[in-house]
């Protein structure tokens, strides 16, 4: 028997309801889920299969049962359902705005040296090389991390490295799916997840295109696809924030320095393109 009830009941509730109905494995399954919500959210199906010693179809199987179409929409229903319980939007303790926005502040110079603790010099070397030396570059970035990808394109465009991005996800996969050897396909997403941003990576895969790829989490579809990777944790460090919070703060750090190492790397050709844009940002400015 699978759920018939509203859709905006809660996984909790739908447990309760269905939990006699279930066969074995699922009853297991949705135990689990239910015994430990913040372990849910962090949990990718191979891991919550693994914890309660069933397969992964088990997993996809009960959470179609609770009436999803897979386990990623069963994890993001409980982040809400948990967002529901706890308030994300309270003051800080001082009971002002000001305080709560000199709280976040803190809280994320706090973990700066967290959030860059995934990088290594040897995926940075990478990084920067195949950026440089590509004939092509299409940036790609959906949902929540778009405007993390138009920024990048400005820059990388300012650092006299010329970008493509389209905002249409199949003009995305079609640009893609045309890009050939020699090029790179460059992907930020926060969450690692996003299926539209997967499909442009697959066509560009298809191209012989080189992937590099800026995400949040290591053990993410994007990171898994991807031929170089860097991993910039979120502030918070957990998928339930990625889900109720999408910071993009650190991923923008991180752009903007890598920019900032291209130009090095380019030497010559990079100060020639920064006296460039200084130029034309000169003539612009008026008293």
């Amino acid at each position: 028997m699978a759920w018939t009830g509203s859709a905006d009941a809660p996984p909790t509730a739908r447990i309760v309801a269905l939990a006699p109905s279930l066969h074995q494995g699922e009853r297991r399954v949705a135990e689990a889920v239910a015994a430990d919500l913040g372990a849910t959210v962090e949990r990718t199906a191979q891991e919550v299969a693994d914890a309660v010693g069933v397969g992964r179809a088990t997993v996809v199987r009960t959470a179609q049962t609770l009436g999803y179409d897979g386990y990623p929409q069963l994890r993001v229903a409980v982040a809400r359902e948990l967002a529901l319980q706890t308030s994300s939007g309270d003051l800080a303790a001082d009971g002002t705005m000001l305080g709560t926005l000199r709280a976040a502040s803190d809280r994320f110079a706090a973990r700066l040296g967290h959030t860059l603790s995934g990088l290594t010099e040897e995926a940075l070397q990478e990084f920067i090389a195949s950026l440089d030396d590509a004939a092509r570059v299409l940036v790609v970035a959906n949902g929540l991390s778009s405007p993390l990808g138009l920024d990048l394109l400005l820059r990388l465009n300012a650092a006299g490295r010329p970008a493509e991005l389209l905002n249409d996800p199949l003009a995305q996969r079609i640009a893609a799916r045309q890009l050939g050897s020699g090029s790179v396909c460059l992907v930020l997403s926060g969450s690692g997840a996003n299926d539209e941003t997967l499909s442009v990576m697959s066509a560009a895969q298809q191209s012989g295109s080189e992937l590099l790829a800026i995400t949040s989490f290591a053990r993410s579809p994007v990171a898994h696809l991807a031929d170089t990777v860097l991993i910039v944790p979120p502030v918070n460090d957990s998928f339930r924030d990625e889900l109720v919070h999408t910071s993009r703060a650190a991923l923008m750090l991180v752009t903007e320095a890598l920019v900032d190492a291209l130009l090095t790397r380019r030497g010559e050709r990079g100060r020639d393109a920064r006296a460039a844009v200084l130029q034309v940002l000169g003539a612009s400015i008026r008293e």
